[in-house]
């Protein structure tokens, strides 16, 4: 079983191998179009199509660090990541698929899972269903992100195993996939055959496998009012 000093978290100050010095006060606009894809994993034109309008880029400003993540929308104003790409921000910046930015209003950190909530002042482009189960071991999965901050990729692999959360001892199940990720790719959606949510990426381990939060535990969360309380800053 991987032990917590394997895992790599892959957004935040740590998933950055060097930080750009200074840190930039301003950061160039994304209205530039993304390049699609080169795949699109194991999902019909049209599954494809929804996530790449569901996925969001995220780009933490802290004070002294600059990193990047991914998200992915639940409603028209509200997106869901996880709680270590937004932790210690001055400014977060989302941008949409096709390069649109959308402005952040408020983010908010679970403190059982790695998971949080960015509310938006723009409207979303679109928020896929949320499965009403978790994936099996077997299961064929998708996972859509921005690893390493760069344009948005589709990634596939299998449901490889269920084991104890590693870095959060009291929240429970995860599990574990083939599907490759990279620094950047946390918060990014997992997605079933369907084209729904199943879990989110949160961490990877030193055999390339990905750690995902299952869809049952982010239900339960955003059923739960205390589940969320405001982000930490760096101001």
């Amino acid at each position: 079983m991987a032990t917590a000093a394997l895992l790599v978290a892959l957004a935040g100050c740590s998933a950055l191998p060097e930080l750009p010095a200074p840190v930039p006060t301003s950061v160039v606009p994304t209205d530039a179009p993304v390049p699609a894809p080169t795949s699109s994993g194991n999902l019909s034109p049209d599954g494809f199509d929804a996530a790449q309008r569901m996925a969001v880029r995220i780009r933490n400003i802290g004070c002294g660090s600059v990193s990047t993540g991914s998200g992915f929308a639940i409603d028209d104003h509200t997106l869901v990541t996880n709680r270590h790409v937004v932790a210690d921000s001055a400014t977060l910046q989302l941008s949409t698929y096709d390069g649109r930015d959308v402005a952040a209003t408020a983010a908010s950190t679970a403190g059982l899972a790695d998971l949080a909530i960015v509310r938006t002042a723009d409207a979303l482009p679109y928020a896929p269903e949320l499965s009403g189960t978790d994936p099996v071991v077997g299961d064929a999965v998708t996972v859509v992100g921005y690893p390493l901050g760069h344009a948005l990729t589709v990634t596939t692999g299998q449901v490889l195993a269920s084991t104890t959360d590693p870095l959060n001892e009291n929240l429970g199940a995860v599990f574990l996939t083939d599907a490759t990720v990279e620094f950047g790719s946390s918060g990014s959606a997992v997605l079933d055959a369907d084209g729904r949510v199943v879990g989110v990426v949160y961490a990877k381990d030193e055999q390339n496998r990905s750690f995902v939060v299952p869809v049952s535990t982010l239900r339960a969360m955003l059923d739960d009012d205390s589940a969320f309380t405001p982000a930490p800053t760096c101001s």
